[in-house]
Parts: C-alpha cells; sequence; structure tokens
C-alpha cells in the first residue's frame, strides 16, 4: 500500500497485462503527454504525486544527475511491487551565461525572475536581429528519467531559440516571456538563426503564442521521444 499522503493516479490502458510506470509529476498536462508517448509500447503511466517538500530538490551540474537523484529519493514512495519510475526535469540554458540559469532555473525564476536575466543581458544588443539571436542564444532542455527495476534509462530534448530583449505575452509559465524559438523546418529540426521554416512564431516569444503552437517546439515532447527510441532500442538489443 502506498504511504500516507501520497496521491496514486492514472487510467489503465484497456484490455492490455502493461507495466506500470508511475510518474512523479503534479501537472496533469505532463501527464497525459506521457501516457500518449508509451502506451504504444505497452506502457501504463500512472501519477505518483507527493507532499510537498517530500522530494529534497538537488544541487547538481546536470540534468541528468537532478532526474537521477529525484528517482533515488522517490523509489522509496513506490507502491508495493512496482518496479519502474520516471521523473522529469528541466531548465533554461543562456549560453551568453554559461548556461545560467540550467539546472537552477527554478530557484532563479523564484528569486530574481525572468526581469532579472534580461537585466543580465542588457549589455548584448544588435539592431541586427540574426546577430542578436546569435549574442542572446539560449535554449530551454529537458531529461526524462525511467528506472525500470534495474537501471536508469534517459531521454532528452533540446528547444534552442534565443531571449528577447523585452517580455511579451501572459501564455506559459516560467521564462516562456522572453523565450523566442528558432524555426522548424519540415522535419521538425530546428533552424539557424534568421532562416524562416514551417513551423515559425513568426519572432513572437513562447508568451505570446497558445499552447498548441508551443507544443510543436517542445523540448519535453522531444525528451520523450528520445526516451522511446532509447527503450525501443533497448528491447531490440535484449
Amino acid at each position: 500500500m502506498p504511504k500516507r499522503g501520497i496521491i496514486l493516479g492514472g487510467n489503465r490502458v484497456a484490455g492490455t497485462m502493461s507495466t506500470v510506470i508511475w510518474f512523479l509529476t503534479g501537472n496533469e498536462g505532463k501527464l497525459a503527454e506521457a501516457t500518449h508517448h508509451l502506451a504504444p509500447l505497452d506502457f501504463e503511466v500512472r501519477q505518483l504525486r507527493l507532499p510537498e517538500g517530500t522530494i529534497v530538490e538537488p544541487q547538481l551540474d546536470t540534468l541528468e544527475e537532478v532526474a537521477a537523484a529525484k528517482i533515488e529519493q522517490a523509489k522509496h514512495y513506490l507502491p508495493e511491487g512496482e518496479t519502474h519510475i520516471m521523473v522529469e526535469d528541466a531548465g533554461l540554458f543562456v549560453k551568453p551565461l554559461d548556461g545560467f540559469p540550467g539546472v537552477y532555473s527554478s530557484y532563479a525564476f523564484q528569486t530574481i525572475g525572468f526581469q532579472g536575466l534580461l537585466r543580465l543581458l542588457s549589455h548584448l544588443q544588435s539592431e541586427d536581429p540574426v546577430q542578436a539571436a546569435s549574442l542572446r542564444s539560449a535554449s530551454f532542455q529537458a531529461v526524462v528519467a525511467l528506472w525500470d527495476g534495474e537501471k536508469i534509462i534517459f531521454g532528452s530534448g533540446t528547444c534552442p531559440g534565443a531571449i528577447s530583449v523585452d517580455p511579451s505575452g501572459d501564455e506559459g509559465f516560467g521564462f516562456d516571456p522572453i523565450f523566442v524559438p528558432l524555426d522548424l523546418d519540415d522535419l521538425g529540426h530546428p533552424l539557424p538563426p534568421g532562416v524562416y521554416g514551417v513551423t515559425s512564431t513568426h519572432g513572437a516569444t513562447f508568451g505570446s503564442v497558445p499552447l498548441e503552437t508551443k507544443q510543436m517546439f517542445s523540448h519535453r515532447r522531444r525528451a520523450l521521444d528520445s526516451l522511446v527510441a532509447e527503450i525501443s532500442s533497448q528491447n531490440q538489443d535484449s
């Protein structure tokens, strides 16, 4: 039985004997997205939501290390007899700031916010939009980590872009109002700054576009795609 205070949820994939993956998240949208990606591999994704403060935020150097440390903590809260647990971690990595805020993105947003980040980049501006995008290059990065009872399998995804000069929009959350993604080609691959693609926000920030548009660029979706590919590869090798 799960420990007191732990909320378990999710829907079983009808007509299957699916392996259950317990996804440590309080976000219903992330749960639905993970279910969509993993159901074709015969996984049933269920929600493992722990009381606030149960998982201590690790102070480590990479998203992979942070995700692995969270898995080690969360293993103790798996329902009896269950073996699979998944966590996701993400951050904004700004190239001219040597990757800051990166793994500290949540703390940075809570303390200095996106206005503080803009101040750190205030000396990097150009009238040339291509040069400005290069000067203020950044990327949203995500890692999904799955413990399968024996080892951790990682998937990673990146959404490259640049930090805008001014914030714009009320959509999304976190640093979305100051992040402009690079355009994508017809295969969904990012293009160099200044090159127009078939998928574009036309210079708008993530904070200024609908969720449906933002999802086309999603680093979290790419991380799940990467995880699915890695699981499939390992299954073929076994």
